[in-house]
């Protein structure tokens, strides 16, 4: 039952996390330990599970998909979003500098206990690094494309958008706003255009399956491989997380709404060292690093 717990709560720390820009499930997911036992289950929602449904064998179903894990993920998401996720959002809105100097504490800690996890440091994993690194600050620094309505382009969305959701280290909205068609995303939600709306559902199917299929068969044959390109991304992502910098802002228009305003960008900058501003945010990190360091020890015993 303990165990049944913990997983819930990992799955709570999953749902708030994903409205941190640049803290996403998958990341969230990695450094508690659990990423590729969700990768395992994701992956096991296949042909073999539609047939044991169809055929009301739901015991082996249950056990197929590893369902009590599932479930308590899920549970502790769907907690999460009805309840945490919103502290967080007024949190982002009212303290986003210091909610940003928490995360960064806790992730930069956890990169630690991730990369503990790595039994050989050789060239080709260190290489999975620096290349985790690079694609990761490179997806932050890059331009938004022009928004593209066809049918492959917005099927491509999908697939990248779902796969980014699950990767440590990325957001699917950030995705669709570098591919440009973020606001078209969110006009075709709004007026539920099947036009759109369908090539990227087929998109986020494909994506999803075939990105699981994928880590699970890297993870099993390399991984220390593997876990060091994640650390690249989780580490390569705190240039988004960084507290102190300004959002670029790119205003999206909305079929029956009103424009929202997304982040396009970010212009960096250092702080004035010896700020009261700066010393809370130094306090926060610190918070974050001990909160992350209390829950490896917590998940040890």
């Amino acid at each position: 039952m303990s165990k049944d717990v913990s997983i819930f709560l990992k799955g709570v720390a999953m749902g708030a996390a994903n409205v941190i820009p640049g803290v996403s499930g998958g990341t969230i997911a990695l450094i508690t330990g659990i990423y590729e036992r969700l990768i395992n289950a994701i992956k096991a929602c296949d042909i073999t599970a539609v047939k044991l449904f169809l055929a009301k064998d739901f015991n082996k179903l249950w056990q197929h998909v590893d369902g009590r894990f599932l479930c308590a993920i899920g549970a502790g998401v769907i907690v999460s979003i009805v309840s945490l996720a919103k502290l967080f959002e007024y949190l982002l809105t009212s303290y986003e500098r210091f909610t940003m100097a928490f995360f960064f504490g806790l992730i930069l800690l956890s990169l630690y206990y991730v990369a503990k996890r790595i039994s050989n440091w050789s060239a080709s994993v260190i290489a999975a690094l620096i290349v985790g690194s690079a694609i990761a600050i490179s997806i932050a620094l890059l331009a938004p494309a022009s928004q593209n309505s066809s049918f492959f382009y917005v099927f491509l969305c999908g697939v990248i958008a779902i796969s980014s959701m699950i990767l440590p280290g990325l957001s699917g909205s950030f995705v669709l706003i570098i591919m440009g068609n973020y606001a078209l995303v969110l006009g075709a939600i709004s007026t539920l255009n099947m036009s759109i709306l369908l090539p990227l559902a087929l998109g986020c199917v494909v994506g999803i399956i075939a990105f699981s299929h994928a880590i699970a068969w890297i993870f099993k044959h390399f991984e220390n491989q593997t876990l060091s390109l994640m650390t690249g991304f989780v580490l390569g992502s705190l240039v988004v997380i960084w507290p102190w910098k300004n959002a670029v802002m790119q205003t999206v228009q909305r079929a029956g709404k009103p424009p929202k305003e997304v982040v396009a960008s970010y212009q960096w900058y250092l702080p004035d060292l010896i700020s009261t501003n700066t010393l809370t945010c130094v306090a926060l990190m610190l918070a974050g690093a001990v909160s992350i360091y209390l829950m490896e020890r917590f998940a040890a015993e």
